[in-house]
């Protein structure tokens, strides 16, 4: 049944045209309008609802795609056909230029860069004599298509809706892929991204850039249709609607750019014409009208209208309900990587300090860790166990010392440059991604082991790939014991199967060390035996552990070697035998000797 909305969807699309009236002229133009939104919009549902970053700028984006097509075409007779490509590289230009500088900027930073970005490009718009100045630049050719020459709105509205429903399709292929994983884990899981080797940094610039080609186009199409342009639909308060219509429909969802564009567009014409007849005097009163129900929506339905509208269908035609079971097609496995020999050295720290300030989280610790061994960290709240981890790993570089891993220094190393070389690991306070499935926060944790760009997953060139990479997921699903879980959402479960998931997503990476931060944290005993006997199993392939718990009948009984830390030091090492005979560790952190 749902496979039959979308066709039944665009059918009504192409009809709209020919069952309106002749004097429904109004009505067509209505339509094209909202089209052109909703393409703008539908950027900022890429970059805004599913990247986490918030711009107010896209209307300048907008220009930047009419502004050159109607002063190639006029000043220089060229075809519109050939000022799309044009336009498409200028303003790749340009968000690749503002990219690398305002998506640095963090918290309200960002929207703050986007918006100066987006007044000086308004004002450069009607301050260039070439392009009108702020009177304007008229005379633009209409576009052939399809040998039409489409002069009218009900000629242009194809033309609008085809370009708006190849973007729908480019964005739904995006984000169902790997690249779409990645793209997810921005918003809220940069840690956790890097760590799996998925460089953030870039993948914002993508999302940024897409968003912009989107405007970009909406530019082109409404510079045509409308055959004039000014600077006046490109200004600030433009591109706050536009996140407006975004919000108001579902930020997080591609169908929401549609319905928020529709919602606002037909709002805003009603209110223009009710509201002067209510209050006797003209003025900008939807605006007021707008503040309220942007208030109420925020208040009522944070995600948008369109998982509310969505959620109450599925309720009332249960038939249209989303299949929460399925199943993952065999594909062949992916290539795994050569494993050190057992009892090789893969891990060596050498007196490692990490200073916050003034604080020594960690004081000259040494340790090594070998391949087919489980090596444990333990000592009290606050010895700098995690810290160590993140010194290891990447996240959090070490102040003085070497970090070496299978014979090479890493501690220079981002966590993106450390996963790739083999080492993957889990995080002490969870870091999942709660609204996605659990099969694709494992996913996530395979990134590194595709290959195909964001351009082939738009047109869907990497459809043998990602059922390589989801196969693999559902293998380290399956064999840590989550299998009934593999389409649950992630925050739906309880806090140690969720622990148990971030394992599964590491060894999704194919790592020759596997670093645990807590990870029997909030486990059964019989899920704790369960997880002792998966580790045993991964040492016996080959692979190093290292290890941070609190739980001393869990490290006791699986751990090889020891390393005891106590206020940043390592306070002994040895076997859990002679750990649980030192004096010195029976004093500092068991609680004292008779």
């Amino acid at each position: 049944m749902r496979r039959l909305i979308l066709p039944l969807f665009l059918l009504l699309l192409a009809l709209l045209p020919v069952v309106l009236p002749g004097s429904a002229e109004f009505y067509v133009t209505l339509l094209n309008y909202i089209g052109l939104y909703a393409l703008v919009a539908l950027g900022l549902v890429l970059l805004t609802g599913v990247g986490g970053l918030t711009s107010f700028g896209q209307a300048a984006f907008v220009g930047v795609g009419a502004y050159t097509t109607a002063w190639l075409t006029t000043a220089f007779g060229w075809s519109p056909w050939v000022t799309l490509i044009v336009a498409l590289a200028a303003t790749t230009a340009v968000a690749l230029f503002l990219g690398f500088i305002t998506l640095r900027m963090g918290g309200h930073y960002l929207p703050l860069g986007t918006i100066a970005w987006g007044i000086s490009l308004y004002f450069l718009f009607g301050n260039i004599e070439s392009f009108g100045g702020h009177t304007g630049l008229g005379g633009i050719p209409p576009v052939m298509f399809l040998g039409m020459e489409l002069k009218s709105g009900r000629e242009f509205y194809y033309l609008i809706w085809i370009a708006l429903m190849l973007a729908v399709v480019v964005t739904q292929n995006l984000l169902d892929s790997r690249d779409g994983r990645a793209i997810r884990a921005l918003k809220g899981g940069v840690v956790m991204a890097e760590a799996m080797g998925v460089n953030t940094a870039w993948y914002k610039i993508v999302i940024f850039t897409i968003a912009a080609q989107f405007a970009c186009v909406s530019g082109w199409l409404y510079a045509h249709l409308q055959r004039f342009v000014n600077p006046t639909p490109f200004s600030l308060t433009q591109g706050i609607e536009y996140l407006f219509m975004a919000v108001i429909g579902g930020v997080g969802h591609v169908w929401g750019a549609l319905l928020g564009a529709g919602l606002i567009t037909i709002l805003k014409q009603w209110l223009q014409d009710l509201l002067p007849k209510l209050l006797g005097q003209s003025g900008n009163f939807e605006v007021i009208v707008f503040g309220l129900v942007m208030i109420f929506v925020l208040h009522r339905a944070r995600d948008g209208l369109w998982p509310v509208i969505l959620n109450r269908i599925e309720r009332l035609w249960p038939a249209l309900a989303a299949n929460a079971g399925g199943s993952v097609p065999q594909a062949e496995l992916l290539q795994k990587r050569d494993m050190p020999q057992g009892g090789d050295t893969i891990l060596e720290v050498r007196q490692v300090t990490k200073r916050f300030g003034g604080l020594t989280a960690n004081n000259a610790v040494s340790f090594t860790v070998q391949a087919g061994e489980v090596m444990a960290l333990i000592g009290p709240n606050g010895a700098g166990k995690s810290t160590m981890f993140n010194c290891v790993s990447g996240v959090n570089p070490p102040t003085e010392g070497e970090v070496r891993f299978l014979n090479q220094r890493i501690d220079a190393l981002t966590s993106r440059e450390i996963a790739r070389r083999g080492m993957s690991r889990t995080f002490q306070h969870v870091r999942l991604l709660p609204t996605m499935t659990v099969l694709d926060n494992v996913a996530i944790g395979a990134h590194l082991r595709g290959s195909k760009t964001f351009v082939h997953s738009s047109i869907r060139l990497d459809r043998e790939e990602e059922r390589r990479l989801r196969f693999e997921a559902a293998r380290q699903i399956e064999r840590t014991g989550l299998a009934e879980h593999m389409f649950d959402a992630a925050g739906s479960l309880p806090l140690g199967k969720q622990r148990i998931v971030e394992i599964a997503r590491a060894l999704a990476a194919d790592p020759c060390l596997l670093l645990l931060d807590e990870p029997a944290a909030g486990l059964r005993y019989l899920e704790k035996q369960a997880l002792a006997e998966l580790l045993r199993k991964l040492r016996g392939e080959g692979m190093g552990i290292l290890l941070v718990e609190h739980d001393m009948d869990f490290v006791m009984g699986l751990a090889d070697r020891i390393v005891v830390m106590e206020f940043g030091e390592k306070l002994a090492e040895g076997l859990p035998k002679q750990i649980q005979e030192d004096p010195k560790v029976l004093q500092a952190y068991l609680g004292g000797v008779d």
